[in-house]
């Protein structure tokens, strides 16, 4: 069978090889100059491909629709990416939070494997060539439409991409090209994507990284994300991985509510131990200013944003603060809390939520059930996941189990 893949990311590069291994005669279509343009720049160009987990792990750390993706998960999950980069000639390497990486550090590396597999399959590749559209003739899909004429295929595997990093070309083709057909698509919104911040001290803490620490995200005072690890304050408020993470529990109409970040500064200390802490500290540099007895607490630049908080007089010598005081201090430590009033949008998300409706794909096969022989992977379906390698993982299984069902 004659088989076109439109979308040479992740997704569309591993249905392209799961169908050429099939013995199908595949040829893949890109817009771009080059292939896996986002898996390039994918983890700060590291490429962080997958997460050493079993499918039930996986599906775990999968935000919208986890039960979609079983069939996809258990038919080729992490171990089987990982043998599949292996075998083809990728070492690799297994980091904290069971985080693969090439063992290279390069992005290019995995790109390489990828397009090498094709190439040794006879898979052929248009570079810089735009999908238009389905060619669907008499309500038969016979191909599809790009800017360089039509396509004649049996079956078509999209792997379009979703909108995050349109300077990779994304600019959301799913919703352009399935639309006219009735496919029910829900709207593309920003996830996996920095969090802005209305606070005024905000651009002090610019650059400041915090390790270990406790972070929730309350809307309209309930809690609807925690996790513990690493964060980054930045010009416009908030990044790192338990920000990207915690913004996947976020909708854009969230923002229009009560949305606070709430940092526990030592979660590993009740408010107990971490006052006897404070008191230690204060009993050490009794004679000393306030606003200079807090180095052994606190990082240098968020000494000066909690003494400001705290209300303390920045001169009070620290043997002369009071309980009522010290309370305000220990709260601050463990509850410092900013307003998020929205996000970085699509120029700076690692992903996309939303794309086309679950409902009308087959989680078997991964085939569009209004449109016989159209199978759709990747980023243009409706799930997302957690940072980690787990949108990856999606992106590998989806587009292996679209193109072995063909």
């Amino acid at each position: 069978m004659k088989v076109v893949v439109a979308g040479g990311g992740a997704a569309g590069m591993m249905a392209a090889i799961a169908a050429a291994e099939n013995g199908h005669l595949v040829t893949l279509i890109e817009k771009n100059e080059k292939l896996g343009k986002k898996l390039f720049i994918t983890g700060k160009g590291r490429c962080n491909f997958t997460n050493d987990s079993d499918p039930e792990e996986l599906i775990s750390h999968v935000i919208s629709n986890p039960k979609f993706l079983y069939s996809a998960f258990y038919g080729f999950d992490a171990r089987a990416v990982l043998d599949f980069f292996s075998e083809n000639g990728l070492p690799y390497k297994i980091e904290r939070g069971n985080r693969a990486f090439p063992r290279s550090d390069h992005s290019s590396d995995v790109i390489k494997t990828l397009t090498g597999r094709m190439s040794a399959l006879g898979v052929t590749v248009c570079l810089e060539t735009k999908l238009t559209g389905l060619l669907i003739e008499q309500d038969t899909l016979k191909g599809v439409l790009t800017d360089r004429g039509p396509v004649e295929a049996d079956a078509v595997i999209l792997a379009l991409g979703g909108k995050s990093y349109p300077r990779c070309g994304a600019c959301g083709d799913a919703w352009k090209i399935l639309k006219p057909y009735g496919i029910s698509l829900r709207a593309p919104e920003a996830s996996l994507v920095p969090l802005v911040c209305a606070d005024e001290d905000i651009p002090d803490l610019q650059g400041l990284s915090l390790k270990n620490v406790e972070v929730r995200i309350l809307k309209d005072q309930k809690k609807v994300y925690e996790g513990f690890g690493e964060m980054l304050f930045t010009h416009f408020g908030l990044s790192g991985p338990l920000i990207l993470s915690g913004s996947c529990y976020l909708s854009e109409a969230d923002y229009k509510k009560d949305i606070r970040v709430v940092i526990d500064l030592k979660p590993a200390l009740s408010g107990q131990e971490l006052d006897q802490r404070i008191l230690r500290d204060f009993q050490e540099q009794s004679n000393r200013q306030f606003q200079n007895a807090l180095s052994k607490l606190l990082p240098a630049k968020l000494i000066p944003v909690i003494v400001k908080r705290s209300g303390i007089d920045p001169a009070k010598v620290v043997n002369t603060i009071t309980k009522a005081e010290r309370m305000r201090l220990l709260e601050l430590l463990k509850q410092l809390t900013f307003t998020v009033i929205g996000n970085r949008g699509f120029d700076e998300a690692i992903i996309t939520r939303g794309g086309v409706d679950v409902g009308e794909i087959d989680p078997a096969t991964m085939a569009v059930k209004k449109i016989p022989g159209l199978y759709v992977a990747g980023e243009m379906i409706d799930t997302d996941a957690l940072t980690g390698g787990f949108n990856l993982q999606i992106a590998w299984s989806t587009g292996h189990l679209a193109g072995r069902s063909i």
